[in-house]
Parts: structure tokens; sequence; C-alpha cells
């Protein structure tokens, strides 16, 4: 989205943007920066309407949140990659099409020449040798055209297969999280909507790290990083054929779970646990073992909730709940 605010108002909004990424604690990177501008410029109805329920529900926002929004409301690049494949698919039909016409075409002028053979007068040989030549030459050129016409589909195939290369890399760029090989925010709300649609039953775990602060502030980001690499990994590796997991926040985790109850998703939650749980931890300055990964797991199922954003809220608040009752789990009746 572009503006071309007045330079008093454009700065007046700066401050605005920057007050509030500092009230909650948010980076200024470009696109925390764009959708916050977008906001409190008003210039998209939607977009405000999601931020506002967030903010009166009094749910923390991060960086994991606004990628969401802008995915969801500024940046609609993925439709024109859509639309672009569409337009590939579209040339290579055409072009398949045209070929099996021509195809055609030199089937019946075969079969016409055949025919045109067979009527040849065999007592007027200056005009069966005129018609000859002339079927002739109308041949090579009809076999050239056709020539030229395969060259030109084998290279409309090389073409449709580099662009859709191209394109599957820019749409794994647009749904997996580059740090943890997770799904993002937007794309799970995507399937969410899909399911509901689909009147299938949904199910989400929220799993959450609760003392990746102390590997970052003891031990580095790079060490908080690498810990919430091997948690997504072994998320991944318990729900990869039953759900869809994807990383909702700075240090959680949110698995969905279609068509699946919470009874067998608890099952899932504790093969996670149990597989975090091995993780071990060494310093590279010391033979010291790290702490343990401490985690707190929630898991509902969705009654109400319209879409993800709800569904994920209220897993995050079952999360926070085992993290107050010191359960492993907590499963809202």
């Amino acid at each position: 989205m572009i503006f071309h605010d007045p330079m008093a108002v454009a700065q007046e909004k700066m401050t605005k943007v920057c007050l509030f990424l500092e009230q909650h604690h948010l980076p200024p990177t470009p696109l925390n920066y764009q959708v916050t501008y977008t906001y409190i410029s008003k210039s998209d109805p939607d977009l405000n309407a999601a931020l506002e329920r967030i903010l009166n529900s009094g749910q923390k926002i991060d960086s994991i949140y606004l990628e969401q929004l802008y995915f969801e409301h500024i940046n609609q690049g993925h439709q024109e990659e859509a639309a672009m494949l569409k337009n590939v698919d579209d040339m290579l039909s055409t072009l398949q099409s045209s070929s099996q016409n021509s195809q055609r075409n030199i089937s019946q002028f075969s079969e016409q020449l055949h025919h045109c053979v067979h009527s040849l007068d065999e007592h007027n040989i200056k005009q069966s040798k005129r018609a000859l030549q002339l079927l002739s030459k109308q041949t090579d050129a009809l076999l050239q055209h056709h020539a030229h016409f395969k060259e030109t589909l084998k290279k409309a195939r090389i073409t449709h297969q580099k662009t859709q290369q191209q394109l599957l890399k820019l749409r794994k760029q647009y749904i997996i999280d580059l740090q943890t090989g997770m799904y993002k925010r937007h794309y799970l709300n995507q399937q969410t909507q899909q399911w509901l649609k689909q009147q299938k039953s949904i199910c989400a775990i929220a799993i959450q790290v609760e003392n990746i602060h102390e590997f970052s502030d003891k031990y580095g980001d790079a060490i908080g990083e690498i810990v919430l690499n091997r948690v997504a990994k072994k998320i991944q590796k318990y729900v990869f054929e039953s759900g869809l997991p994807g990383r909702t926040g700075k240090n959680e985790f949110t698995v969905l779970l279609p068509d699946i109850e919470p009874d067998t998703a608890l099952v899932i939650a504790e093969k996670v646990r149990k597989g975090v749980e091995k993780l071990k931890f060494v310093s590279s300055k010391s033979p010291l073992e790290l702490p343990s990964v401490e985690l707190s797991v929630g898991i509902v199922k969705q009654q109400n909730e319209a879409d993800f954003t709800a569904l994920a809220r209220k897993a995050s608040q079952a999360a926070h709940k085992a993290l107050i009752l010191k359960q492993e789990y907590y499963i809202p009746s």
C-alpha cells in the first residue's frame, strides 16, 4: 500500500508508529512499521478491525501476528503469483490444443493427398505432374510449420517448468517461517477457514517454550534460536501426517488437527513433550549442560470460534493455565 501523505502528516504518523511499536515492545522492522503505519492511517478497515480485536482482548501482539496481518491485508503478491502460474498453465493448454489441431490437419492433408493420387489421370501426364508438385510443396510447408510448432511447444514446456519452480519457491517463502521451518500464522488462518467451510472439527495444541528467555539472556540469541529450531523439529516429527504445525508467537507454536478429538490430540502432545524432554544442549564455551526446555501445553477444540485467531488465543490461554497450575497439559472442560 502506497501513501502520499504530506510531510507534516507523515511525520505525525511516524511519531505515532514509533510510540505504538515501543508500547508493545515490537522491533522497528520494515514489516512491523508498514503494518503499524497502515493501522495508524486507518486506510484498511479490515486490518484495523482485526488489530483492534486483539488489542481490546488484552492479548499481547508480536511480530508474528503483525506478519499475519501483513500477508492477509497488505501484501497481495501471492495472488499475483497464482495468477502468473494460471497464465502459464493456460498458455501450455493452448499450445497443446493447437498441436493436436495441427496433427489433425496433417492427417487430413495426408488423406487428401492419398485421394488425389488415386484420382490422377494417367492419360494426362503433364497435369498430373503439376498436381503432384503442388501437393508436394504444400506437404513440405505443412511439415515445416508443424516442426516449428513442436519446437515452440518444447520451449514453452521448459518455461513452464522453470516458472513453476520459481513460484513454488516463492510460495514456500510465503507460507513457511524461515527460522523454524513451521507454517506462518496467515497460512494457518487460511486452512482454518477452509476446514470450517467443510464443517470439519478442529483441535488446536498450543505449545509454549516458557524458558526461552533464559536461554537467550544467559547464552545469547543464537542459542535461543537453536532451542526453538530443535523444538520445532520435534513438533514437526510427531504431527507431520496428522496435523498442521505453525509458529504463532516468539516462543509459541500451534498445531491444528482436523477431525481429531482432544483425547487423540493429548496423545500427540505427549509424544511431543517426551521428544522435547530428550533434547540436550551443551554450551560451546563450557562442557556444562544447558537447562532443559520447559513447555506449557494447552489443548482445545473449536466450538464457537469463527477463525484461527480466536482458536489460537483459546489454546494459548489453556497453555498459560497449565503453567499457572503447574500441569503438563490443560484441556478446558
